[in-house]
């Protein structure tokens, strides 16, 4: 059993094979995931029409707005679970899975009610044009009715990653993947049921993901098990998972409201421009894959190496994590210049929805390198419990600086590439300060002294 539960440590081995092969199942994840979101505005464009691609593209930044908030949190129950499991823990491991089990709950609940009954004023709040508005409504109140099922799937395979477990959900979000194209399948194209059935579609995916990842954490003779009557919430893991998720959970919210400023300027263009900055947020979200996916990994190597003392394993690790997360963005970056046409046109059919596409596109590209350099290491940093400076980072960047190049460039130029160049300018920003918090700071000292 002990032999088992070593396969899932990263405190020892070889650094790049630990990271990589940890990586892949999350970017398969990550990738599946992408692609039935892609899947839901393919078909929606094609059988439904532009309005209604539009409506999903604009409902995405306002659902991420919520989710974010709530799965930053989780990001804290997970660093705690990956310290309590490199330290081996098994009561601190014990108390922090089912702290997070009851919060998962409460969070999924909470997040339906915010969801449905905000919905409409948030969509008016954003700009959201009238043509538009009933698409993105309905979308939105299914999507967050269904809201419990997503956050216990999240909490629970953040839960699988932290003890170094990347493959099972993978293997349920490509079950879950496939179902989702099917349904849309069926409920867009063969019942005609519109904007509803892609969004009925996703629900049921994620429903049945959910299903799947809290049954191996219930079955499983892993440490780590999930025991029903024991889920509620414990004190000192509590206090943990807070302290060290809610800078994440607000630094999520707020740069997810800084994009959801970003799509009200864009709205302000019209439907056209909504649908075309629709379309390549599908394309952006599978180049941001490599990023996310290194990201997590980083966090999970980082909390394990700092939970067993490996400090300088940690250092090693954070230089490998972030090359290999620029590296792979560079090739695929590369890949999208090339290949900008046919892709979006999967999306859509309209000539000037794909240019305004393309134009997104290429003024997006080269700050990609930078994105996945701050990913990796704001992953890094949490996973050492350090939430407070990426959150910092990211609010004052991604945020506050995203919000003042559109108030006083982007909207007085009254071009929409001026606007999306708001998104390089800040990515360069944060990329430079985590740099620079890395090289000259001594956190690993600061997490010795108050963190450990």
């Amino acid at each position: 059993m002990e032999v088992q539960r070593d396969r899932g440590l990263m405190t020892s081995g070889s650094i790049p094979k630990r990271i990589f092969w940890f990586s892949v199942p999350l970017l398969l994840g990550n990738l599946f995931q992408q692609l039935y979101n892609a899947v839901d505005s393919a078909i929606v464009g094609r059988f439904v029409g532009k309005e209604a691609l539009a409506a999903v593209g604009s409902s995405m930044s306002m659902i991420n707005l919520v989710v974010s908030l709530f799965m930053g949190i989780a990001i804290g129950g997970t660093v705690c679970v990956s310290q309590y499991y490199g330290a081996r823990d098994k009561e601190g491991l014990h108390h922090a899975i089912h702290t997070i089990a009851a919060f998962s709950l409460v969070a999924g609940v909470l997040m339906s009610i915010l969801g449905v009954v905000l919905s409409k004023q948030l969509l008016i709040a954003m700009g959201t044009p009238d043509e538009v508005l009933e698409y993105s409504t309905l979308y939105f109140n299914i999507f967050f009715g269904g809201a419990l099922p997503l956050v216990v799937y999240n909490m629970g395979s953040g839960l699988l990653r932290a003890v170094g477990d990347s493959k099972r959900p993978l293997y349920y979000l490509i079950v879950s993947s496939i179902l989702n194209i099917i349904f849309d399948l069926l409920f867009v194209a063969v019942f005609h049921w519109g904007i509803a059935g892609a969004a009925i579609a996703t629900v049921l995916a994620q429903g049945i993901s959910a299903v799947l990842v809290v049954r191996v954490l219930i079955t499983t003779h892993e440490d780590y098990r999930l025991i029903p009557k024991d889920i509620r919430f414990y004190g000192r893991q509590l206090k943990n998972i807070i302290s060290v998720g809610l800078p994440s959970g607000i630094q999520n919210a707020v740069v997810s409201f800084s994009n959801v400023f970003v799509q009200s300027s864009i709205n302000s263009f019209g439907t056209l421009a909504m649908a075309g900055c629709g379309a390549y947020m599908k394309v952006d979200g599978f180049v941001l894959l490599p990023v996310m996916s290194f990201s997590m990994a980083m966090t999970t190597f980082t909390g394990q190496n700092m939970g067993a003392g490996n400090y300088e394993r940690v250092k090693k690790g954070i230089k490998t994590g972030a090359c290999m997360s620029m590296g792979t963005v560079i090739i695929i970056v590369l890949f999208l210049q090339v290949a900008a046409e046919p892709i979006l046109s999967i999306f859509s059919t309209d000539p000037e929805v794909v240019a305004i596409g393309i134009q997104m596109m290429h003024v997006l590209s080269v700050g990609y390198i930078l994105v996945a350099l701050s990913h990796a290491l704001a992953g890094a940093l949490r996973g050492a419990g350090l939430t407070k400076v990426p959150m910092v980072v990211m609010i004052g960047c991604w945020c506050v600086l995203r919000i003042l190049w559109i108030k006083y460039v982007g909207k007085p130029m009254e071009r929409l590439d001026v606007v999306l160049m708001g998104y390089p300018v800040t990515w360069l920003c944060s990329a430079v300060i985590m740099l620079i918090y890395i090289a000259k700071v001594d956190w690993i000292h600061y997490y010795e002294k108050h963190l450990k």
